[in-house]
């Protein structure tokens, strides 16, 4: 891929989604979207390039970041998390709360806030609670998958097998299996696309919990205060942050407090 046409389309990346590409990102790129090319049937980087700079309608630009977003996730991932989710859970409720509302911010595929669902029902089990969990992410392709909620055999082994029985339903198709997301599962989560790089966002808080993992290792320090600045604007007094254990808060200048790694409360 041409150097030029390389700078242009991460400058549309960076625009668009927030993701920082290096220099050494443009084999990856030229990898992804030669799919592309061959659908458009376009001859060169040079041609797609300008073909998603004339698309009227923007849909090219949705999907070349489709292509270009990674989507590496799995049920119950750091599962340290989720173990402070629900002892926070089971204090609130004890504590007479009955409403709850949790903000998972790059969905991916949707193991994340299936986990997340499945963390909060057993941890308000007999209490008639109302629960609400907003999963986004930007690739609309993945949240497609996400909301269809349907996982191969294999994806599911994360899940302990009592609460697959309990949230899941095996599917047989062909020689193999699936396991589709319960009603109940599906029925707690909202999924919308949103650009994390553009706050302020449209949704109203507060949330008790939000979990933005394992994304901002894409964006630079800009990228991430503006986020990090939001997510504690729509958070409750008390309410918690949770990052990619690869990930830290440290020099953004937040007022964020740290309460064990990767893990975060708004204080005020």
């Amino acid at each position: 891929m041409n150097k030029k046409v390389f700078d242009e389309l991460r400058t549309i990346v960076y625009e668009n989604s927030g993701i920082s590409l290096s220099d050494r990102k443009i084999t990856l790129v030229s990898a992804r979207i030669n799919k592309r090319l061959r659908h458009l049937q376009l001859a060169s980087h040079e041609d797609y390039l300008n073909y998603i700079k004339t698309d009227k309608t923007g849909e090219e630009l949705v999907r070349f970041l489709n292509v270009i977003s990674t989507n590496t996730t799995h049920f119950f991932r750091e599962p340290v998390h989720f173990e402070v989710l629900a002892s926070l859970i089971k204090k609130w409720a004890s504590q007479g709360q009955r409403r709850f509302k949790i903000w998972c911010a790059a969905a991916s595929s949707g193991e994340e806030p299936y986990t997340l669902a499945m963390t909060v029902l057993e941890n308000v089990k007999g209490t008639n609670v109302d629960v609400k969990i907003l999963a986004t992410d930007i690739s609309t392709e993945i949240l497609a998958k996400a909301q269809a909620g349907v996982y191969q055999a294999e994806t599911v082994n994360g899940i302990p097998k009592h609460l697959l029985s309990r949230y899941f339903t095996k599917i047989r198709e062909g020689a193999g299996y699936y396991y589709q997301a319960s009603d109940q599962l599906r029925g707690l989560i909202t999924y919308r696309r949103l650009n994390l790089a553009t706050p302020p966002f449209p949704m109203k808080g507060p949330f008790d919990v939000v979990f933005c993992r394992n994304v901002m290792i894409y964006f630079d320090n800009a990228v991430k205060k503006r986020l990090v600045d939001d997510i504690y604007r729509l958070l409750k007094p008390g309410g918690y942050l949770m990052i990619g254990h690869s990930e830290s808060l440290t020099g953004l200048g937040t007022d964020f407090k740290s309460v064990q790694p990767a893990v975060y409360i708004k204080t005020k």
